[in-house]
């Protein structure tokens, strides 16, 4: 299974409604931290998709969570 950069930064974004920034330095909450990491990768190589098991374990475990929870 693929996740495309629009797919990804829904999530974030989805997590960051969730969980906005906090403190000084504006902190992500732990699952938009895990997502936001692949998905600076991604615009740096220019990658449309990545394949989630090619993620972090907390990277996939906030997708699979956002996917539960989007409904």
């Amino acid at each position: 299974m693929f996740i495309s950069i629009q797919e990804l930064e829904a999530a974030i974004n989805f997590w960051r409604e969730q969980s906005p920034s906090r403190g000084e330095a504006l902190q992500l909450c732990p699952q938009a931290a895990a997502l936001a990491k692949p998905y600076a990768m991604m615009i740096i190589q220019s990658s449309q998709r990545v394949p989630l098991d090619g993620l972090s374990d907390s990277a996939q475990a906030a997708w699979k969570e956002y996917l539960s929870r989007k409904g």
